[in-house]
């Protein structure tokens, strides 16, 4: 993308609206847990207020340093947000009676912190609802910090199912990947962690959930809670499986979630995930504008900072559906010319009027990763190329590479010329197989860290600074880590009986487990349900409601029980027929994930 006028027209609007309506800050910006461990300190940005040095791309930092601004903010009559006290925005929108939450952030600590900062300034109003934009859990995570439930809880249909699978299946190996995505460990300085493009960081307390009372099922459904109408649209497979819009009438005040925010979001998380749909995100923009747009007065959304006046709202929601539709419809035009995702990559770059404006930067997301994920929702990872069908892992690549190359030290000094030539991007390619090769090359690894460090300070993008500096770190200082556990009580007595047994099922060694034979039956005594799970082959097969039949082993349990059983707490209690040994076999075939995997080195 171009680079942009640091002090252009359109700078200015957006630093005027970041700081609109501003109520008090909290201070000191600092949120403990009850052990006194630190989980978020906003005030360790101070430095953002210096000029940006050498070692940060400009637009990154004045990305960062609107994020750095915290507090209470008026957004409408009725409406306010606290901002820059975790990733998300929490919302308040004050009823007849109280309050309704919307996002309670990440951890209880910051959610309990955020609404004490609201009460402090507009009065001990009790909490009347919350409401769940979308299915990630910065927006979730924290609502035990505002409510214990008996309160209206609303999400779109299959929010639950999205939040907990999200943090269970894939969990150890996205939660290892976002060290990378996030920088816990680097120092929060100009040389250092700055910002993730979305907000600053994401805080590292206390992750809880309460299950939704209220189900959103259809666009135009209207609820009143607390005395406010709310009017809904459903916008799932774009930036969230399970996300909503809504409107709020009386207020003239439109959530857009986490569907439109200052920046180029991301299609594919850097940490993994499922690949949002770019077509069917715009298509959501164009049906969002059609029905709410027109009457907004205001747009706010789950971070950053709204925007205001009915034509800027519509302009900035159009310039954002003609974002992912342009990079939606150049790759399959791309695509169906015979170029790989790579080379669309290189190729795609955005029309002057998207390119020009500040909230389509590439600080979270960014052209080149979009593109490689529209590739790979349509076409998958293979590119067509035989060649690239049957390659080496990447150690075993590494190897043959740098013996063709002449040896680690060849490689090293190829490496070097092309850093002097400014070619890093091959410089890192060179290096990184001088490390997969040997990864005791101390000479390798020392100036892959430099290169990293080098890309990473001239990063736009958030999320990329932090990955190229924490592969730095890494390579020097050894493996980080994680600073955050989703897999918290909340989120795991939240899991569907079929959750668990798919949570059983992706652990069994399959090796281990090929000639083992086994069937349970499990009745779930409260819910009601009945499962019988079989090993066989290495593969734990589920059946919901299955016929009579024999079974090594039948269980009678609440899922309270079931949960128990999983944490070591054994079968006392629990109703039990046939051979209990069962259990123990199943247990013996499972294998646990590797919290703290390489990701640098082989």
């Amino acid at each position: 993308m171009a680079d942009l006028p640091l002090h252009d027209r359109a700078q200015s609007e957006e630093d005027a609206d970041a700081d609109r309506g501003f109520v008090a800050k909290l201070s000191p910006a600092v949120v403990k847990d009850s052990d006194g461990r630190v989980i978020w300190d906003n005030d360790a940005y101070a430095f953002l207020e210096q000029q940006c040095p050498a070692s940060a791309h400009p637009g990154l930092w004045r990305q960062s340093r609107l994020h750095a601004r915290q507090g209470l903010y008026e957004v409408a009559d009725g409406i306010y947000q606290v901002r820059g006290l975790d990733l998300s925005n929490m919302t308040l929108v004050e009823g007849d009676t109280g309050v309704i939450v919307i996002d309670p952030l990440i951890s209880t600590e910051c959610a309990a912190a955020a609404l004490r900062l609201y009460r402090d300034h507009r009065g001990e109003r009790p909490v009347t609802g919350v409401i769940y934009t979308h299915s990630h859990v910065d927006h979730f995570g924290g609502v035990r910090g505002v409510t214990g439930g008996g309160v209206p809880i609303l999400a779109s249909a299959g929010f639950l199912e999205h939040a907990v699978s999200r943090n269970v299946y894939a969990g150890p190996a996205m939660t290892r990947r976002s060290v990378y995505l996030y920088g816990p460990a680097l120092p929060r300085s100009p040389e250092g962690q700055i910002g993730t493009g979305l907000g600053l960081t994401r805080s590292t307390g206390t992750v809880s959930l309460i299950a939704p009372t209220l189900d959103i099922t259809r666009t135009g459904q209207e609820e009143t809670i607390d005395g406010v109408r709310i009017v809904f649209q459903l916008t799932p497979g774009g930036e969230a499986p399970s996300e909503l819009n809504f409107f709020f009438p009386e207020r003239r005040a439109l959530c857009v979630a986490e569907n439109v925010t200052h920046n180029q979001h991301s299609l594919l998380s850097l940490r993994g995930g499922p690949v949002g749909d770019a077509r069917g995100w715009a298509r959501h923009l164009t049906e969002v504008i059609a029905l709410f747009a027109g009457s907004a007065d205001v747009a706010f959304a789950s971070h950053h900072w709204p925007t205001w006046g009915a034509e800027n709202v519509v302009r900035f929601l159009s310039r954002q559906r003609d974002l992912y539709a342009y990079l939606h419809d150049q790759t399959l035009r791309l695509m169906n010319k015979g170029l790989t995702g790579t080379e669309i990559a290189e190729a795609v770059r955005l029309p002057p009027g998207l390119e020009e404006s500040w909230h389509t930067r590439g600080h979270r997301g960014s052209v080149g990763h979009n593109v490689k994920a529209i590739y790979q929702r349509y076409l998958g990872w293979f590119d067509g190329n035989p060649a690239h069908l049957w390659e080496h892992p990447p150690r075993d690549r590494a190897i043959r590479y740098v013996k063709c190359l002449g040896g680690g030290g060849a490689v090293v000094a190829l490496a070097r010329r092309y850093i002097a030539e400014n070619d890093l991007r091959f410089a890192v390619e060179l290096l990184n197989h001088a490390v997969f090769a040997d990864e005791g090359n101390k000479e390798a690894r020392d100036l892959l860290a430099e290169v990293y460090t080098r890309l990473g300070h001239g990063s736009e993008n958030g999320t990329w600074r932090n990955l190229y500096l924490m592969g730095a770190l890494e390579l020097t200082d050894g493996i980080v880590p994680a600073d955050i556990d989703t897999g918290s009580p909340d989120l795991v007595a939240a899991l569907s009986v079929p959750q668990i047994f798919d949570s059983i099922a992706i652990r069994i060694d399959g090796p281990k487990a090929w000639h083992e034979r086994l069937s349970i039956d499990w009745h779930l005594t409260d819910l009601g349900e009945r499962y019988r799970t079989t090993l066989s082959n290495g593969a734990l097969i589920q059946q919901a409601d299955p016929p009579e039949q024999d079974v090594d082993l039948t269980l009678r349990l609440t899922k309270a029980q079931f949960l128990g059983l999983l944490t070591g707490k054994g079968v006392e209690g629990v109703d039990r027929e046939g051979d209990t040994g069962v259990l123990r076999r199943l247990v013996a075939v499972l294998d646990n994930p590797v919290p703290d995997f390489a990701i640098v080195t082989p």
